[in-house]
């Protein structure tokens, strides 16, 4: 059966997720939400989920729909505060001891993932250490310097936003919009992109971002 990765609708390209999923969420200032396939999840339902995502109370993101919706127990995020003078939905939760979060640099944010994706299940790193981001984490000492054992972030769900498509999953993406989708793709069962448009052949090589083999999934929005 030949391949095709394309699905009709955001709704079906969730089949198969329910409750208890790590779900990583792409995105960074304001470029690369998937809000469309965010909406679609809350509208599915499952709970008790893990967010991993950039920041959980970035005003352009639907995440906070999740998080309304009481589906979220844990957030894994590099930054956690909002944008406005009143506490965001996240953070009214968080300081009622109703969602729990694990606030990680950026840095070693994106290595996580990459290091699930790359089958490493952990990796030494000389930020943080000392701080109470690391409070508790394994420290050895490499030369004149302590480091951190920082462990793997794999997801059951990456929800990712690009550019086009074609048949086979592969993406292309508008500058700073590919953000974390790549990594998180890598790092997850199951990868759904949602997309402006299906390229009607298959993308050039030359110009693949991120290849379909991690791509499992993808719905084009309007």
């Amino acid at each position: 059966m030949p391949i095709d990765k394309r699905v009709a609708s955001a709704a079906q390209s969730l089949e198969g997720v329910g409750d208890g999923a790590t779900v990583f969420i792409s995105g960074f200032g304001g470029a690369g939400f998937p809000n469309v396939l965010i909406r679609a999840l809350r509208e599915r339902g499952p709970k008790n989920l893990t967010l991993v995502v950039n920041s959980a109370t970035h005003r352009y993101s639907l995440t906070h729909e999740l998080i309304d919706a009481n589906l979220v127990r844990k957030v894994i995020c590099t930054a956690a505060r909002g944008h406005t003078k009143d506490p965001s939905a996240f953070e009214s939760r968080w300081m009622e001891g109703k969602i729990e979060l694990e606030c990680v640099p950026q840095g070693t944010f994106t290595e996580r993932i990459r290091a699930a994706g790359a089958g490493i299940p952990a990796f030494f790193t000389p930020v943080g250490f000392g701080t109470e981001l690391t409070a508790g984490k394994e420290v050895r000492r490499f030369g004149e310097r302590d480091y951190v054992l920082e462990p793997a972030i794999a997801g059951d769900l990456a929800l990712i936003r690009a550019d086009t498509a074609d048949r086979y999953g592969n993406l292309t993406f508008r500058y700073a919009q590919m953000n974390f989708g790549p990594v998180m793709a890598t790092a997850a069962k199951l990868a759904v992109a949602e997309v402006r448009a299906f390229a009607e052949e298959p993308i050039p090589h030359a110009q693949v971002q991120l290849p379909g083999v991690y791509v499992d999934r993808a719905v084009a929005v309007s």
